[in-house]
Formats: structure tokens, sequence, C-alpha cells
């Protein structure tokens, strides 16, 4: 059976740090959003099959059906803590065998080695592979539908949340685990990309602004490098790093 690799973007607009992160500017003059890019460089993919938003519900989120319907996209509408429902349901509506997941609030995906892990994914029967190590907001993680079936039958309200594949990672000897290193240069403590905090968004935004020309295919190798010709864009977010890098990997 051919495999299907659905990428489903779990979407909502409630934050206490920052309101509506997925759907803040990067460029606002020409009002590129974070959802906007993430989708433009997972279309990019052509192991990308499809790609549906998982909206939580209520009326805060609404605004993410028109994001799906001027996306040409479809979408599901379900529980706003059961974020790994969501997943599982956007990955039935699309007849995926496999989900690839990324988090709405984070613009740069680590895309250079999608298609070489997807295609050692299928070959090597993996249930999960997981790029973890790489700058926080970048990574991503490729599932089988079946092993996110199980986790939510299997699990309890702590795995039936954002934590969508902390089942998995409990219990290694039950599935199929692949951790893909990132390039050492990539393996940052001291960076993230991810927007959580108005801080994170500045800084983004600058890094969007910079690198417009390659978007949305923007390399996380010359993001870096321009943080560090940059340091005080690293002193901006260097106060979210160690709390954001204690839970990434759950």
């Amino acid at each position: 059976m051919k495999r299907r690799l659905v990428a489903a973007i779990a979407c909502r607009n409630q934050g206490s740090r920052l309101y509506g992160k997925p759907l803040q500017n990067l460029d606002v003059s020409e009002s590129i959003r974070i959802i906007d890019n993430i989708i433009a460089c997972l279309e990019s993919l052509p192991c990308i099959d499809e790609i549906v938003l998982g909206i939580s519900e209520g009326v805060d989120n609404e605004a993410f059906k028109e994001v799906a319907r001027s996306k040409g996209v479809r979408y599901v509408i379900g529980d706003q803590i059961d974020v790994l429902s969501r997943l599982v349901a956007c990955g039935q509506l699309a007849g995926a065998t496999d989900v690839f997941r990324v988090t709405s609030e984070s613009p740069f995906l680590y895309f250079e080695e999608v298609e070489e892990l997807w295609r050692l994914h299928q070959k090597q029967s993996f249930d999960a592979t997981f790029m973890d190590e790489v700058i926080d907001g970048c990574g991503f993680e490729i599932i089988r539908l079946e092993a996110l079936e199980c986790s939510h039958t299997n699990g309890d309200h702590r795995h039936r949340s954002e934590l969508c594949t902390l089942y998995i990672r409990e219990h290694l000897a039950d599935f199929k685990v692949h951790k893909a290193p990132p390039p050492p240069t990539l393996v940052r403590k001291d960076l993230r990309l991810t927007v959580d905090n108005p801080e994170d968004l500045a800084v983004c935004r600058i890094v969007y602004g910079v690198f417009k020309d390659l978007a949305p295919r923007i390399p996380v190798a010359e993001i870096v490098a321009f943080l560090d010709a940059n340091p005080k864009l690293i002193e901006w977010i260097a106060p979210y790093t160690e709390a954001g890098y204690s839970t990434m990997y759950r």
C-alpha cells in the first residue's frame, strides 16, 4: 500500500503570553503571517500529500477556517485541550497512513532533511521519526496514524494534550522509534525560533525581513549565522530558552 503523509497543524488563538500566535505577522507590510509561511513551506515539500488544519473549537478560533479556505486546505474542528484527538482527526479526514507534525507558532522549519527522513521512515517501518535536538521551533515529527490512534486510546489526559507524542516517548518498547540527529551546528540550546512571547515575535520578524527573498524555505543554518552576528537578538530570547527546552521533547 502506498503510504500517504499528511501534515496536521493544530491551531488555536488562546495564549496567556501572546494572543493569536499563528496569525501574528512575520511581514507586517505584506501581511504575511506565521501560519502563511508554515503552510507555504509544507506545500513546497514533495513528500507532503496534503495539509489539514486541526482547529480548536471556540469563537476565538473562527479565523482559522478562513485561513483554510484561503489556502485551499481542509480542516477539522476539535477539543481545545485534546490536541492529540485533532491530529488523529486530521489524519483520518485525509486518509493518511502517517502524520507530519509541526507546531503552528514556529515559522522556520528545518526542511532540508524531511524528504530523506520520510524515505527512511518508510523503509525501516518506523512508527515514529523525531527530529528533536534541532533548535526549538525548527523540528518535526513523522508518526504513523495507527501509533497516534493507539496513543489516544491507551493514554490518559496527559497524553491527550499538546504533548501529542508523549505516550510514544514513554512507551518506547512498544513502538519502533527513530530519533534523527540534526547537524551539530543546529544543536543550540541558547537559541529558539518559536513564537511564544513578544520578544520571540520581534526576533522572528527581523529574521524574516532579512531572509524574505528565500521564503518560505529559509535555511536554519543561515538564520543561526545571522543571529550569531547579532548577539543582541539572542539576548532578547535568552530568558525563554531554558523553559522551552525543558518541555519540547515531551
